[in-house]
């Protein structure tokens, strides 16, 4: 007879798949903050940034790849302008900021062109 598999957070008796670690969702994540270094936790946080920023830019309804909007606009929505992917430079000297395949462009008056990369 073999023993029964205890979750790795709370120790309580697993049930179901035979690879199966923890009881819950809660008790994963629980163990894996507990047991990552912090080097992974200012991976995460930058990701995380990242990734509300692309949401901040998906938001807007783009019409033939492109938009405008305000700064302010940007800004209510917590876009944060410090964290981006990568740039692209056009050969006139443009820079336009990315964040995976969603961009934007500073125009005058604080007005930004957001673009989506085909």
């Amino acid at each position: 007879m073999t023993d029964k598999k205890k979750c790795l957070e709370c120790g309580a008796e697993l049930m179901g798949r035979v690879d199966k670690k923890f009881c819950s969702d809660g008790c994963r994540n629980a163990y894996h903050n507990r047991t990552k270094p912090e080097s992974k936790n200012l991976i995460r946080n930058i990701n995380n940034r990242l990734r509300k920023n692309y949401r901040v830019l998906d938001s807007f309804t783009l019409k033939e790849g492109k938009t405008r909007t305000t700064k302010t606009r940007l800004l209510d929505k917590n876009f944060d302008f410090n964290y981006m992917t990568n740039l692209y430079t056009t050969k006139k000297g443009t820079t336009y900021y990315f964040v995976y395949d969603l961009g934007y462009l500073p125009l005058d008056n604080d007005y930004y062109m957001i673009v989506k990369r085909e």
